[in-house]
């Protein structure tokens, strides 16, 4: 066992406090990883505040890590200590479903993916996530950041990268189709950068024009405000795919209404209160309401790929560990501008 130091919520709905937390010893196939960055995402404010369910404390959130590999175990194959490397939403899974056979780790129905936090790993002992100093990691479960990608801005793609990714290549973003992403945040906007570098005629949706600048620089072709009735007038009928990375609850019907016949509505901001939803949106134009998780791990691999090919990393800014509370904050209130990203050197 390491002890490391890490920042922890105590209980739910507490500030995150500097800690220490014991890893487990490297083992045949693990991997330690020197945690270089760590994202923010909004998921660790679900999972910290319990908005999702019960959860495990003390909790040591992030699942979008950035590092350096500093041991491998004897077995490991794919990595060596110097490697550029990174942890997304898990660290193992039952590896022997359908769904991890055939790369969808995340969908895996042999007891669920177990997560980089708030979970339990086949030890029975709780996971804790990337805002520490080190981690210790499957190397199956593990991926090479690509030498054109800074590992800063790398570390969100761990997540918020891969989470609009997935979506946008299963529905088939491309040449001569039009996508809209809704909300303009840490997801919207690395949707709108991954859509863009495929190839699709790209619209942002959000609730105001203040962020318009920064959506056309990024790679959207139109930009419309949701607060202004006319918006859903003017584009009826005209989305191929709608990507919505809003976590609060939506007018569904509204938003359906953009769509063309068979187009699609993927979810993947997770409001936590139910929806509600009127059908006859659906049936008129044989339309689809869907949700995307995150990738499984070469879907990830890919991505990082892509992006490395195409120049593109999260638009960041770098936060020192003392100020995770703030950022906290600051997300709820949509003050950042796209991602906070923790130097580790700072726990």
């Amino acid at each position: 066992m390491t002890t490391v130091a890490a920042y922890a919520a105590p209980a739910a709905k507490a500030p995150l406090e500097r800690t220490t937390i014991e890893r487990r010893a490297v083992r045949e196939f693990d991997v330690l990883i020197d945690v270089k960055f760590a994202g923010i995402c909004h998921s660790d404010i679900h999972q910290v505040r319990e908005g999702w369910g019960e959860a495990i404390f003390p909790m040591v959130p992030g699942h979008e890590i950035a590092g350096v590999v500093s041991e491998v175990g004897p077995g490991v194959t794919k990595y060596k200590v110097g490697d550029r490397v990174g942890v997304g939403c898990m660290v193992d899974s039952c590896r022997e479903c359908d769904n991890c056979k055939a790369g969808l780790e995340q969908y895996c129905t042999g007891g669920g993916m177990v997560g980089t936090y708030n979970a339990l790993d086949k030890d029975g002992e709780p996971t804790y996530g990337g805002y520490s100093e080190k981690i210790v990691v499957d190397e199956n479960y593990v991926v090479r950041i690509p030498d054109g990608l800074s590992l800063d801005v790398a570390a969100p793609l761990l997540c918020a990268g891969i989470t609009t990714y997935s979506p946008l290549k299963h529905w088939n973003a491309g040449p001569g189709k039009k996508v809209a992403v809704l909300g303009m945040g840490g997801l919207g906007h690395m949707a709108v950068k991954i859509a863009h570098a495929l190839g699709a005629e790209v619209t942002v949706l959000s609730q105001s024009l203040r962020k318009k600048d920064d959506g056309l620089k990024l790679g959207a072709d139109h930009y419309y405000a949701t607060s202004d009735e006319s918006t859903f007038q003017e584009l009826a009928g005209t989305f191929d795919l709608i990507i919505s990375t809003v976590s609060a609850p939506l007018d569904f019907g509204a938003f359906l209404s953009l769509l063309r016949t068979d187009g699609a509505l993927v979810n993947v901001g997770a409001p936590e209160e139910p929806v509600a939803l009127n059908l006859f949106t659906l049936i008129m134009g044989r339309k689809t309401l869907a949700g995307s998780g995150i990738g499984g791990i070469q879907e990830t691999q890919e991505m990082l790929d892509f992006c490395a090919e195409h120049g593109i990393g999260a638009e960041i800014e770098l936060i020192g560990a003392s100020e995770i509370n703030d950022a906290y904050e600051r997300v709820l209130s949509s003050d950042v501008r796209y991602r906070f990203v923790i130097d580790t050197a700072t726990i």
